[in-house]
């Protein structure tokens, strides 16, 4: 039932959004040329389809994100838990992360570029910069705020480190990291489209560039839907994760 009504939410919402575009095509000034309708880009996104383009770029892209996103969240959180539990590491490690963590991931591009060349390692590089610092910041901090009486019940049973680490803390806190989880994921598929734009011969970051040097106005937004879809896509398998996790450690709160 809630499922239903989550799905039902969404499409309502994209209902809503598509009249609204359809509206300001249909009753202003806005030249078609420069923005389409939603049935253009509709066709657009037939056309591409059909000439097999599409289907390349939308994989080439889930690969890239893949890659980086998994490496991220899976290295912030380890370093996370650890550097959260040696408080005197976190103490020296802080204003480093703090100083770099401001950095737009694309602001590196220029060095990414210079020590890796062009192709799909840059863009999976930069995914990786937008997700880490996210997830290992909010892990540590987790950590270092963990209740207490968590610890004190592993010392009466006689857990001790590092398992303490594995079957306390980390259940203990994955709701904050499943947050930054959520955190990262939009923050590196924003970022994978600047990324791709880069050094790239595929991926919707690239059919953005494509459509837009080939003035093809129609392309451009269907590359645009795209990524907002698949964005939201993610968005409601990572929640679903989220959920199936918690609830295999016990979580009952958690419907």
């Amino acid at each position: 039932m809630k499922a239903f009504r989550q799905l039902w939410t969404i499409l309502v919402s994209v209902a809503l959004l598509l009249a609204l575009w359809e509206g300001i095509v249909r009753f202003s000034d806005i030249s078609p040329a420069l923005l389409p309708s939603p049935f253009v880009v509709l066709k657009a996104i037939a056309e591409l389809c059909r000439n097999g383009t599409l289907r390349q770029n939308i994989t080439d892209s889930l690969w890239r994100f893949a890659v980086g996103y998994v490496l991220a969240i899976s290295t912030g959180t380890l370093l996370g838990i650890l550097v959260g539990w040696y408080r005197v590491l976190f103490d020296y490690l802080n204003p480093i992360l703090q100083f770099l963590r401001p950095i737009a991931p694309v602001a590196w591009m220029p060095f990414i570029v210079l020590f890796w060349g062009i192709g799909d390692l840059p863009a999976i590089v930069i995914i990786f910069i937008a997700a880490f610092f996210p997830v290992l910041l909010t892990t540590a901090r987790a950590v270092i705020n963990l209740d207490p009486v968590y610890l004190k019940i592993a010392a009466n049973y006689g857990v001790k480190s590092p398992s303490v680490l594995w079957k306390i803390v980390l259940p203990a806190v994955f709701p904050q990291i499943a947050n930054s989880f959520h955190i990262a994921l939009g923050s590196a598929w924003i970022f994978l489209v600047s990324g791709e734009m880069v050094g790239t011969q595929s991926g919707l970051g690239y059919m953005i560039v494509d459509a837009r040097n080939n003035m093809r106005s129609d392309h451009l937004l269907a590359a645009m839907v795209l990524v907002g879809a698949i964005g939201l896509i993610l968005d409601l398998l990572i929640a679903r994760a989220e959920l199936a996790i918690l609830k295999f450690w016990g979580q009952t709160d958690v419907h």
